[in-house]
């Protein structure tokens, strides 16, 4: 397969025209010359953080806190849930799935509610898609181990620290949320030693001193937090201490569209056009452990195409600000999968 274009490669993504010429689901080799199309080809996205297990649920809860929305065992989103057969959790999430691989997301890191049947649910979902998942099991030791490790909910939840032994012994991936509405949980979670950190909407000069010693990465998700009204995460000072990506949280607060979450990212932080798409791609993947999120020879073709001639894209001068700022669904031409 070829691929022509302007080719955003590397980890700074600099943009160069050119063509892409992947061979059994790798980047052989980027020729450097002149093309005769308008394509952007970048890295498909990571999208660090969701819960898509609440799809058959979008846009339920209007006026609800945060609490009153998400909070274990009771909240809305619990509830609606268990009442729901798995038929219907699997096939809403299957439908969300599609959309997701539709708009350039190659692969997600999800807490994945339920317990074991929870995890047994998404696999079934995902069967037959080229979509790269990583799980983390919720609620029992044993979702963890069917799982790719374990997601926790936040100190303030529990003790977790049975379950981080339990995640480091079967050497698994370990998040914890932390921070979303005040900091109160956020020395606990850290103490743990997680993989990761969830939100961080309201970290302390002390525990951005805590991230900067430990370099423990943080997922950030805006556009949940401007929706549950509990803030939002100091970004440039999370960006100047430790590893950052982007995730979209839960689906039924916010579409799992990328495309959103950089475009309301970059126009609303004090960030660069770089920092966001290495937060929507390279950064999630190394979180994840994932060996994707850049275009270079040797890695995994997990590529987007964007169609450059499109009526919202024609005349961008700068193919990255384009791509973060202003592309969308609609303007995705191809998305290439290293399975596909």
């Amino acid at each position: 397969m070829i691929l022509e274009g302007t080719i955003l490669r590397g980890r700074e993504f600099e943009p160069v025209e050119g063509r892409v010429i992947v061979e059994d689901g790798e980047i052989h080799d980027i020729e450097q010359r002149a093309t005769h199309t308008e394509d952007i080809i970048l890295p498909a996205f990571v999208n660090a953080h969701t819960h898509i297990g609440d799809s058959i649920a979008k846009e339920a809860g209007e006026g609800l806190s945060l609490e009153e929305l998400v909070a274990p065992p009771d909240g809305l989103k619990h509830r609606l849930l268990d009442e729901a057969s798995r038929e219907e959790l699997v096939a809403a999430m299957e439908r969300t799935l599609g959309f997701m691989q539709s708009a350039g997301t190659a692969a997600f890191v999800e807490f994945r509610e339920g317990g074991l049947e929870g995890v047994r649910a998404i696999e079934s979902a995902l069967d037959g898609t080229d979509i790269q998942s990583v799980l983390l099991g919720r609620e029992t030791i044993e979702a963890m181990q069917a799982a790719d490790g374990f997601g926790a909910s936040g100190a303030n939840d529990g003790d977790f620290s049975v379950e981080r032994s339990e995640t480091a012994e079967a050497d698994k991936l370990f998040g914890i949320h932390a921070g979303e509405v005040d900091s109160s949980d956020i020395n606990s979670a850290l103490d743990l030693q997680p993989d990761f950190l969830v939100h961080m909407v309201h970290p302390e000069p002390l525990h951005l001193e805590r991230l900067a010693d430990s370099q423990v990465p943080v997922v950030v998700c805006p556009r949940s937090n401007a929706v549950t009204d509990v803030g939002l995460p100091p970004l440039r000072e999370l960006l100047d201490r430790t590893t950052v990506a982007l995730g979209t949280d839960n689906v039924f607060l916010n579409s799992p569209s990328m495309f959103r979450e950089m475009e309301f990212t970059a126009k609303l932080f004090d960030v660069s056009t770089v920092e966001v798409l290495q937060m929507a791609t390279v950064n999630g993947a190394e979180i994840a452990g994932l060996d994707c999120g850049v275009v270079e020879p040797g890695r995994p073709s997990n590529l987007l195409v964007l169609d450059g001639d499109s009526d919202n894209l024609t005349g961008a001068q700068d193919p990255r600000r384009a791509a973060v700022r202003r592309a969308g669904v609609d303007d995705v031409k191809q998305v290439v999968t290293s399975t596909s």
